[in-house]
């Protein structure tokens, strides 16, 4: 690759100049010819076809005409003002308008000269006019240069203010490709471009800005996102190879009596063949002497904080802490509820620390945490304040993991000689295509089976005005003994609004269960953390029938005997936490209900999610749809990753191009890790260049 051309100032290059440069910079970001180069076209336009007026009709997405200027004119005046011009060919007229660059136009238009002029058709009025057409004076030399498939680019409003359009950055790339210093270096080894069929890298860039039909277009397409899908599992790869053979891990060598004795005498249920092997998966992991790092994913209810409780009683055995690292202050109290007891039956000592922990008791228990005593520590961010010293860290388990920066969770063991073992789990399940890309680095283990006797949670959709229906079916489940939430969603992520929301609604809903016959918890962020544990308290221990709160409850909250959750405004929520809230009920062998409540319209995207909830529980198929819906920039925790800054690929779209990829980079990393071998040195070159100023996001 000739390297000084390709990283000149695009300001040098033939057609660009000073004006030009200065508004790519700014708007695209665009400085050296391959950045040029590398802003590719998002769609091709057909142009091999010229119409007459007489074809036109407005449902056409385009068309291309040629024909005579017969007149020009403005219309309006000042911000309304509009230059108009009227073409004729022997079928008929049709309006052009402008109402941008209208000096520039016009100084272009003559009357009775001839123009190829390009556009969308639409009808008014009976006339049919084309808004800002693309206009090119004929010419019969002319005629094939226009006549082909032309690139479509991304542009921002100022540079079509100022003309530099899609057909200027043809103009400029034409320009670079047929430079005779251009030349770009092939990286990817011959057995790789034979195997995939791929074409020439030089080739793609010339198709992908120029191509001479569709076909070549779409070659260009495919060889591109191959590469960047192809880069980006090789740097995955990599550095999760760095990982394996540089960081050293904790050595938890022995299976001891802690976790045996809970094990023997202390669980009481069987642990699912799912759970199971996941903890030999850690097991294997922690007595490796590598540091482990290992996402764990399982739907709700799926029994992961007993695969994480496992994990810890491993640390242990063998001397060491190990702490559990929660995103709220109720997620972290019901963890260390529930796990205090499990450790005190141990004859060992957990302490939890949080944001709401009181000085006099916080001194005490960082102390107990700095000398040992503390063999369990659960909290929430107030485990990475610069106060907490542990003794001997060895298992770090940070829980909905999404809801950590990365530097949060590093912080956890910043100042720790050697870092611990760590697991991150989340209940929201990741399709296969972000586990390869934004998760691709880590130890992927799925917990896919769910405690045996759990009935499957129904899912209804009813509007607001159906709204004493749902009532009603909520009174004849509390009168069965049992319980329900009814949750509302953030507005504009205001508390504020938020609260005054939900107040409002608490009004109209106490109406139909009043007291004293009937008892509702409230649950929202204005509280207190000791209110808030106060109202849980209350509703797990079925003091009160109904829980209206905010998606606070989210994640974690775990009743067993609530078996109705009623989700208001539930075109609001995305389809993942509508399935994370779902998952609060269900959890015992009673059949359990999910109601979704909206009003009259909501969008289409929204009545896919409400579609798809009704038509299944599985976790996994509603994460892969959600993924369609928003795309993978929308996704919990992956717009922190810094790796999914792709110019072509689509991960929903391209997922067999990803498949391939990965494929093919594991071949390589599986035979030639180090890349020594010659037909891997321009891609170990390759790979060297573009890691330059990218920061990973290792978990540990």
């Amino acid at each position: 690759m000739t390297d000084d051309f390709l990283n000149n100032s695009l300001l040098y290059s033939k057609g660009v100049g000073p004006a030009r440069a200065e508004i790519l910079a700014k708007e695209l970001g665009i400085t050296t010819v391959m950045d040029m180069l590398n802003h590719f076209p998002y769609r091709f336009e057909d142009r091999r076809t010229i119409s007459k007026v007489s074809q036109i009709d407005s449902s056409l997405a385009s068309i291309q005409l040629i024909g005579k200027i017969e007149r020009i004119y403005s219309e309006g005046s000042g911000k309304a003002k509009r230059l108009k011009a009227i073409l004729y060919d022997n079928t008929g007229s049709i309006e052009l308008i402008w109402f941008q660059g209208q000096t520039w136009v016009e100084k272009k238009l003559n009357i009775n000269q001839v123009f190829f002029v390009y556009g969308k058709p639409a009808e008014f009025k009976g006339f049919y006019n084309i808004v800002h057409p693309e206009i090119e004076v004929f010419d019969p030399v002319l005629i094939k240069k226009e006549q082909r498939i032309k690139p479509i680019y991304h542009l921002t409003d100022l540079m079509r203010k100022r003309m530099v359009d899609s057909k200027a950055l043809s103009q400029i790339t034409y320009q670079i490709i047929h430079d005779p210093k251009f030349s770009i270096q092939e990286y990817l080894p011959k057995s790789i471009l034979d195997f995939a069929k791929l074409i020439p890298l030089k080739q793609a860039y010339y198709q992908i800005h120029h191509p001479n039909s569709q076909a070549e277009g779409n070659q260009a397409v495919l060889r591109l996102k191959f590469n960047e899908l192809f880069d980006l599992q090789m740097r995955i790869l990599l550095q999760k190879q760095s990982v394996k053979k540089d960081i050293k891990g904790v050595l938890l060598h022995k299976i001891g009596p802690y976790f045996n004795q809970f094990y023997d005498n202390y669980l009481s249920f069987d642990l699912t063949n799912a759970q199971k092997k996941v903890i030999k998966e850690i097991r294997l992991d922690v007595k490796s002497g590598r540091q482990m790092n290992r996402l764990l994913q399982g739907d709700v209810g799926s029994g992961k904080t007993m695969v994480a409780w496992f994990t810890m009683l491993m640390a242990a055995d063998n001397g060491y802490q190990s702490c559990l690292m929660a995103p709220t202050e109720i997620l972290a109290q019901q963890h260390a509820q529930s796990l205090a007891e499990e450790a005190t039956k141990l004859g060992l000592k957990l302490v939890i620390l949080t944001g709401a922990t009181k000085t006099k008791e916080r001194r005490l228990i960082l102390e107990q945490i700095k000398s040992g005593e503390a063999h369990f520590i659960v909290g929430t961010h107030a485990l990475i304040e610069d106060t907490v010293i542990f003794h001997q860290l060895g298992i770090s388990i940070i829980d909905e993991q999404h809801r950590f920066g990365v530097s949060q969770r590093a912080k956890l063991w910043a100042t720790l000689a050697q870092p611990p073992h760590v697991m991150v789990m989340t209940a929201t399940p990741i399709p296969r295509t972000l586990a390869m890309t934004v998760y691709g680095d880590l130890d992927v283990s799925v917990i896919d089976e769910m405690p045996p006797g759990r009935i499957p949670t129904k899912t209804l959709h009813k509007f607001k005005h159906q709204f004493v229906e749902v009532a009603t079916f909520i009174r004849n489940q509390i009168e069965l003994g049992k319980q329900a939430y009814i949750v509302y969603p953030l507005i504009n992520e205001s508390e504020k609004l938020d609260y005054q929301d939900l107040m409002s609604a608490y009004d109209e809903v106490a109406r139909f269960f009043p007291t004293p016959q009937f008892h509702i918890s409230l649950l929202h962020g204005k509280l207190k953390p000791q209110e808030k544990e106060q109202e849980m308290k209350r509703f797990k221990e079925g003091k009160t029938q109904i829980m209206m709160a905010t998606t606070v409850i989210e994640v974690g909250v775990n009743v067993p005997n609530a078996t109705v959750m009623v989700i208001e405004n539930a075109e609001r929520f995305g389809l993942s936490q509508l399935h994370q809230l779902r998952g609060r009920v269900g959890r015992s062998n009673a059949q359990a209900y999910c109601i979704l409540i909206t009003g009259k319209k909501v969008s289409d995207v929204a009545k896919k999610r409400i579609e798809a909830l009704a038509s299944t529980t599985n976790g996994f198929e509603l994460a892969a749809l959600d993924l369609k819906l928003r795309g993978p920039g929308d996704i919990d925790g992956t717009q922190q990753s810094g790796l999914l800054d792709l110019k072509l690929s689509d991960l929903v779209k391209d997922e067999q191009v990803l498949i391939l990829a990965r494929k093919l980079a594991l071949d390589i990393i599986h035979n030639d890790a180090d890349l020594l071998e010659n037909s891997h040195q321009e891609l170990k070159k390759h790979l060297k260049n573009i890691a330059k100023g990218k920061v990973w996001r290792r978990i540990s």
